[in-house]
């Protein structure tokens, strides 16, 4: 497993000049799409449905040439994606009286689209193939969640915004 100081490439954008939580969160992010089979990109998006991290599917294991690489356009196609599915299950679970969402999966005849809350607002969420392990998917989502959740803080928040546009 690589450390953060790995050689290896970085969740887009590169995350030199970052804090070390920004550093660490990209790394768990490129660690998150490098490990676990299935995955074709990943967005972490704030409250607002601002992208604050997003995997570059250029970096994903070899993949056959047919299987497609995430939305079509952008990162921030997915991030819209997750942002407006997060706050339609929200609205949802309001309704219903069904308390917090916790995970959201929507299984397509050509992928699996996956969003997890994450703290405050945030949204973790996970485009993967239509014949990934979606337990598996799911269990990795949640770690991730569990290591990011507490140093989410808004300064980072904040933080990774500014890299986003700056790489832009």
């Amino acid at each position: 497993m690589r450390t953060p100081s790995s050689s290896a490439g970085p969740a887009t954008p590169a995350p030199y000049g970052l804090s070390s939580e920004a550093r660490n969160l990209h790394w768990l992010l490129t660690n998150l799409v490098e490990e676990v089979p299935g995955i074709l990109s990943v967005a972490v998006v704030s409250s607002d449905g601002l992208l604050l991290l997003s995997s570059d599917p250029g970096r994903n294991a070899e993949r056959p040439a047919a299987t497609p690489s995430g939305p079509k356009g952008s990162s921030a196609d997915l991030a819209t994606i997750v942002s407006g599915l997060g706050s339609l299950t929200i609205g949802a679970a309001k309704l219903m009286d069904g308390g917090g969402v916790k995970q959201t999966v929507v299984a397509m005849a050509e992928g699996s689209l996956f969003v997890m809350s994450i703290s405050d607002g945030s949204l973790l969420g996970v485009h993967a193939t239509p014949d990934c392990d979606m337990s598996v998917v799911a269990y990795h989502m949640a770690l991730f969640v569990g290591r990011a959740g507490h140093v989410l803080t808004p300064e980072l928040r904040s933080e990774l915004r500014q890299s986003m546009e700056s790489a832009r």
